[in-house]
Protein backbone atom coordinates (compact mmCIF):
# COMPACT_ATOMS: atom_id res chain seq x y z
CA UNK A 1 0.00 0.00 0.00
CA UNK A 2 2.96 2.09 0.52
CA UNK A 3 2.26 3.31 -3.53
CA UNK A 4 -0.57 5.34 -2.34
CA UNK A 5 1.67 7.49 -0.08
CA UNK A 6 1.22 11.44 -1.74
CA UNK A 7 3.42 14.07 -1.49
CA UNK A 8 1.38 15.44 0.50
CA UNK A 9 1.46 12.77 3.08
CA UNK A 10 5.06 13.39 3.16
CA UNK A 11 5.23 17.06 3.86
CA UNK A 12 2.45 16.28 6.52
CA UNK A 13 4.82 14.00 7.76
CA UNK A 14 7.59 16.33 7.55
CA UNK A 15 5.71 19.14 9.64
CA UNK A 16 4.99 16.74 12.74
CA UNK A 17 8.60 15.72 12.89
CA UNK A 18 9.74 19.35 12.80
CA UNK A 19 6.77 20.82 15.44
CA UNK A 20 5.63 17.74 16.91
CA UNK A 21 2.25 18.96 17.36
CA UNK A 22 -0.66 19.44 14.71
CA UNK A 23 -1.84 23.07 15.40
CA UNK A 24 2.14 24.21 14.61
CA UNK A 25 2.02 21.43 11.51
CA UNK A 26 -1.45 22.87 10.47
CA UNK A 27 0.11 26.55 10.44
CA UNK A 28 3.18 25.50 9.17
CA UNK A 29 1.45 24.26 6.13
CA UNK A 30 -1.47 26.70 5.77
CA UNK A 31 -4.26 24.02 6.23
CA UNK A 32 -6.30 23.14 9.02
CA UNK A 33 -6.07 21.11 12.29
CA UNK A 34 -8.73 18.91 10.80
CA UNK A 35 -7.16 18.48 7.69
CA UNK A 36 -3.99 17.13 9.40
CA UNK A 37 -5.79 14.84 11.74
CA UNK A 38 -7.64 13.67 8.35
CA UNK A 39 -4.43 13.01 6.54
CA UNK A 40 -2.55 11.44 9.61
CA UNK A 41 -5.37 8.88 9.80
CA UNK A 42 -4.71 7.88 6.21
CA UNK A 43 -1.07 7.97 6.24
CA UNK A 44 -1.43 5.39 9.60
CA UNK A 45 -4.01 2.95 7.53
CA UNK A 46 -1.40 3.08 4.55
CA UNK A 47 2.40 2.40 6.65
CA UNK A 48 -0.19 0.46 9.24
CA UNK A 49 1.45 2.24 11.94
CA UNK A 50 0.60 5.33 14.44
CA UNK A 51 3.47 7.14 13.41
CA UNK A 52 2.90 9.64 16.43
CA UNK A 53 1.49 9.43 19.95
CA UNK A 54 0.16 12.09 21.75
CA UNK A 55 1.82 12.61 25.05
CA UNK A 56 1.61 15.77 27.90
CA UNK A 57 4.25 17.47 25.72
CA UNK A 58 2.44 17.52 22.19
CA UNK A 59 3.01 14.39 20.13
CA UNK A 60 6.28 12.26 19.60
CA UNK A 61 7.33 9.54 16.64
CA UNK A 62 7.39 6.22 16.92
CA UNK A 63 10.24 3.89 16.42
CA UNK A 64 8.96 2.98 12.86
CA UNK A 65 8.29 6.55 12.32
CA UNK A 66 12.07 7.42 13.45
CA UNK A 67 13.29 4.39 11.32
CA UNK A 68 11.45 6.15 8.04
CA UNK A 69 11.87 9.51 8.29
CA UNK A 70 15.73 9.95 6.93
CA UNK A 71 13.70 8.44 4.15
CA UNK A 72 10.92 10.98 3.97
CA UNK A 73 12.86 13.85 3.91
CA UNK A 74 15.20 13.28 0.91
CA UNK A 75 12.87 12.08 -1.01
CA UNK A 76 11.38 15.72 0.22
CA UNK A 77 14.75 17.19 -0.78
CA UNK A 78 14.67 15.50 -4.57
CA UNK A 79 11.57 16.84 -5.21
CA UNK A 80 12.32 20.22 -4.36
CA UNK A 81 15.48 20.47 -6.18
CA UNK A 82 13.44 19.85 -9.12
CA UNK A 83 14.43 22.60 -11.75
CA UNK A 84 11.68 25.25 -13.16
CA UNK A 85 10.71 26.06 -16.53
CA UNK A 86 12.37 29.17 -17.14
CA UNK A 87 9.03 31.29 -16.89
CA UNK A 88 9.99 32.55 -13.50
CA UNK A 89 7.71 35.52 -12.86
CA UNK A 90 8.09 37.77 -9.36
CA UNK A 91 4.57 38.81 -10.19
CA UNK A 92 3.02 35.57 -9.44
CA UNK A 93 4.93 34.02 -6.97
CA UNK A 94 2.55 33.47 -3.79
CA UNK A 95 4.57 31.99 -1.20
CA UNK A 96 6.25 32.73 2.62
CA UNK A 97 10.11 33.29 2.42
CA UNK A 98 11.57 32.99 5.16
CA UNK A 99 15.57 34.99 5.81
CA UNK A 100 17.47 34.55 8.74
CA UNK A 101 20.36 37.38 9.17
CA UNK A 102 22.23 39.03 11.68
CA UNK A 103 21.59 42.79 12.96
CA UNK A 104 24.11 44.02 10.22
CA UNK A 105 22.98 42.22 6.97
CA UNK A 106 18.99 42.59 8.68
CA UNK A 107 19.63 46.34 7.95
CA UNK A 108 22.33 46.22 5.05
CA UNK A 109 20.52 43.61 3.14
CA UNK A 110 17.12 42.72 4.22
CA UNK A 111 15.65 46.39 4.44
CA UNK A 112 16.35 47.13 0.58
CA UNK A 113 15.32 43.50 -0.40
CA UNK A 114 12.04 43.92 1.21
CA UNK A 115 11.35 47.14 -0.58
CA UNK A 116 12.37 44.91 -3.69
CA UNK A 117 9.85 42.17 -2.89
CA UNK A 118 7.06 44.83 -2.71
CA UNK A 119 7.07 46.52 -5.68
CA UNK A 120 8.20 43.07 -7.68
CA UNK A 121 6.64 41.00 -5.49
CA UNK A 122 3.75 41.66 -3.78
CA UNK A 123 2.31 38.19 -3.05
CA UNK A 124 5.51 37.18 -0.94
CA UNK A 125 5.06 37.04 2.61
CA UNK A 126 8.34 37.18 4.38
CA UNK A 127 9.41 36.24 7.99
CA UNK A 128 12.83 37.80 9.17
CA UNK A 129 14.34 35.69 12.10
CA UNK A 130 17.62 36.71 13.96
CA UNK A 131 20.54 34.06 13.54
CA UNK A 132 20.42 31.51 16.28
CA UNK A 133 23.69 29.33 15.29
CA UNK A 134 22.67 26.40 17.59
CA UNK A 135 19.57 25.08 15.86
CA UNK A 136 20.72 27.14 12.51
CA UNK A 137 21.81 23.67 10.83
CA UNK A 138 18.57 21.68 11.64
CA UNK A 139 16.38 24.42 10.79
CA UNK A 140 17.52 24.77 7.17
CA UNK A 141 17.59 20.84 6.43
CA UNK A 142 14.13 21.24 7.53
CA UNK A 143 13.34 23.30 5.23
CA UNK A 144 11.73 26.14 7.70
CA UNK A 145 14.61 28.71 6.73
CA UNK A 146 15.10 29.67 3.37
CA UNK A 147 18.41 31.76 3.14
CA UNK A 148 20.54 32.81 5.51
CA UNK A 149 22.69 36.44 5.57
CA UNK A 150 25.56 36.09 7.32
CA UNK A 151 29.40 36.66 7.23
CA UNK A 152 31.80 33.53 5.99
CA UNK A 153 33.27 32.56 9.02
CA UNK A 154 29.82 31.33 10.39
CA UNK A 155 28.20 29.85 7.03
CA UNK A 156 26.61 26.48 8.43
CA UNK A 157 28.42 23.52 7.21
CA UNK A 158 27.00 21.37 4.24
CA UNK A 159 25.30 24.61 2.62
CA UNK A 160 26.31 26.26 -0.62
CA UNK A 161 27.61 29.71 0.37
CA UNK A 162 27.62 32.80 -2.46
CA UNK A 163 29.55 35.36 -1.85
CA UNK A 164 28.30 38.91 -2.29
CA UNK A 165 30.86 41.42 -0.72
CA UNK A 166 33.47 42.11 1.68
CA UNK A 167 33.01 44.59 4.44
CA UNK A 168 35.57 46.68 6.51
CA UNK A 169 35.43 47.89 10.34
CA UNK A 170 36.01 51.65 10.59
CA UNK A 171 36.79 52.79 14.08
CA UNK A 172 34.32 55.35 15.84
CA UNK A 173 33.62 57.56 19.10
CA UNK A 174 31.77 60.23 20.40
CA UNK A 175 34.67 61.44 22.36
CA UNK A 176 35.95 64.77 21.26
CA UNK A 177 38.70 64.92 23.58
CA UNK A 178 40.75 62.05 21.51
CA UNK A 179 39.35 63.89 18.04
CA UNK A 180 42.94 63.82 15.65
CA UNK A 181 43.60 65.52 12.59
CA UNK A 182 46.29 63.10 11.59
CA UNK A 183 46.37 58.72 12.04
CA UNK A 184 46.15 57.39 15.29
CA UNK A 185 48.13 54.97 16.54
CA UNK A 186 46.99 51.54 17.80
CA UNK A 187 49.20 52.69 21.21
CA UNK A 188 46.90 55.40 21.95
CA UNK A 189 44.25 54.06 20.71
CA UNK A 190 44.09 51.31 23.29
CA UNK A 191 44.47 53.44 25.64
CA UNK A 192 40.98 53.76 25.86
CA UNK A 193 37.93 51.62 26.67
CA UNK A 194 36.44 49.45 23.90
CA UNK A 195 32.30 48.41 22.92
CA UNK A 196 32.13 45.31 21.23
CA UNK A 197 29.25 43.53 19.59
CA UNK A 198 29.11 39.93 20.61
CA UNK A 199 25.58 38.61 19.53
CA UNK A 200 23.80 35.54 21.07
CA UNK A 201 26.54 34.11 23.43
CA UNK A 202 27.65 37.27 25.30
CA UNK A 203 31.50 37.58 25.62
CA UNK A 204 34.28 40.43 26.24
CA UNK A 205 36.08 38.66 23.07
CA UNK A 206 35.41 40.53 20.19
CA UNK A 207 36.67 38.97 16.56
CA UNK A 208 39.85 41.74 16.48
CA UNK A 209 40.68 40.90 19.85
CA UNK A 210 43.68 38.56 17.83
CA UNK A 211 44.66 40.91 15.65
CA UNK A 212 45.44 43.62 18.28
CA UNK A 213 47.72 40.97 20.36
CA UNK A 214 49.07 40.43 17.42
CA UNK A 215 50.33 43.92 16.90
CA UNK A 216 51.14 44.19 20.57
CA UNK A 217 48.82 45.95 21.69
CA UNK A 218 45.58 44.23 23.37
CA UNK A 219 42.50 46.24 24.01
CA UNK A 220 40.49 46.54 26.96
CA UNK A 221 36.67 45.51 26.43
CA UNK A 222 34.20 46.95 29.02
CA UNK A 223 30.94 46.78 26.85
CA UNK A 224 29.69 43.92 25.31
CA UNK A 225 26.31 44.89 22.93
CA UNK A 226 24.18 42.02 21.30
CA UNK A 227 24.17 44.03 18.00
CA UNK A 228 25.27 46.97 16.26
CA UNK A 229 22.52 48.95 17.08
CA UNK A 230 22.99 48.89 20.19
CA UNK A 231 26.73 49.04 20.30
CA UNK A 232 26.22 52.62 18.25
CA UNK A 233 23.82 53.98 20.70
CA UNK A 234 26.11 53.30 23.61
CA UNK A 235 29.10 54.82 22.06
CA UNK A 236 27.05 58.10 21.15
CA UNK A 237 26.56 58.06 25.01
CA UNK A 238 30.28 57.63 26.29
CA UNK A 239 33.74 58.19 26.11
CA UNK A 240 34.57 54.85 24.80
CA UNK A 241 35.64 53.66 21.09
CA UNK A 242 34.51 50.74 18.96
CA UNK A 243 34.76 49.46 15.55
CA UNK A 244 31.54 49.66 13.10
CA UNK A 245 31.06 48.13 9.91
CA UNK A 246 31.31 50.90 6.80
CA UNK A 247 28.20 50.17 5.69
CA UNK A 248 26.51 51.03 8.91
CA UNK A 249 28.23 54.74 8.87
CA UNK A 250 27.74 57.84 9.53
CA UNK A 251 25.94 57.83 12.27
CA UNK A 252 24.90 60.65 13.95
CA UNK A 253 26.76 61.68 16.71
CA UNK A 254 29.32 59.90 15.95
CA UNK A 255 32.67 60.34 14.05
CA UNK A 256 35.71 58.51 12.70
CA UNK A 257 38.96 57.78 14.43
CA UNK A 258 41.66 57.63 11.39
CA UNK A 259 44.03 54.85 11.96
CA UNK A 260 47.36 53.59 11.01
CA UNK A 261 46.71 50.28 10.86
CA UNK A 262 43.11 48.27 10.92
CA UNK A 263 41.93 44.82 11.65
CA UNK A 264 40.62 42.59 8.75
CA UNK A 265 37.39 42.90 7.28
CA UNK A 266 35.19 39.94 6.83
CA UNK A 267 32.91 38.65 3.69
CA UNK A 268 29.13 38.64 3.49
CA UNK A 269 27.69 35.78 2.08
CA UNK A 270 23.70 34.45 1.33
CA UNK A 271 23.91 30.41 2.76
CA UNK A 272 21.73 28.31 1.89
CA UNK A 273 20.12 24.60 0.94
CA UNK A 274 21.53 22.59 -2.11
CA UNK A 275 17.68 21.57 -2.53
CA UNK A 276 17.27 25.38 -3.01
CA UNK A 277 19.36 25.85 -5.64
CA UNK A 278 17.35 25.75 -8.43
CA UNK A 279 14.83 27.78 -6.58
CA UNK A 280 13.86 30.84 -8.84
CA UNK A 281 13.10 33.09 -5.99
CA UNK A 282 15.93 32.73 -4.34
CA UNK A 283 17.75 33.10 -7.50
CA UNK A 284 16.10 36.03 -8.57
CA UNK A 285 16.89 37.47 -5.13
CA UNK A 286 20.32 36.88 -5.24
CA UNK A 287 20.48 38.70 -8.68
CA UNK A 288 19.22 41.51 -7.07
CA UNK A 289 22.04 41.82 -4.49
CA UNK A 290 24.99 40.95 -6.69
CA UNK A 291 23.83 43.72 -9.05
CA UNK A 292 23.00 46.22 -5.93
CA UNK A 293 26.52 45.84 -4.28
CA UNK A 294 28.50 45.66 -7.53
CA UNK A 295 27.64 49.35 -7.94
CA UNK A 296 29.32 49.82 -4.47
CA UNK A 297 32.45 48.56 -4.68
Amino acid sequence: MIDKLEINHLRTLSALYQFGNISAAAEHLSVSQQAISLQLKNIRAILGDQLFVRTGHGMIPTSYAKEIESHIQQILIQINSIPLANTFSPQEVERTLVICATDYTQEVIVTDLIRELRQYAPKVKVIITNIEHANLTKKIHQGSIDIVFTTSAYAPEGLISTPLFIEKYLCVTANKTIECDSELPLEDLTEHDFVIVSPGIGSFIGSADTWFEQQGFPRQVTISAPSFYIAKEILKHSDMVGFIPSRLLPCEGLFELPLEKYPPGYQVVAAYHPSTKHDPLISWLLDIIHKRFATQR
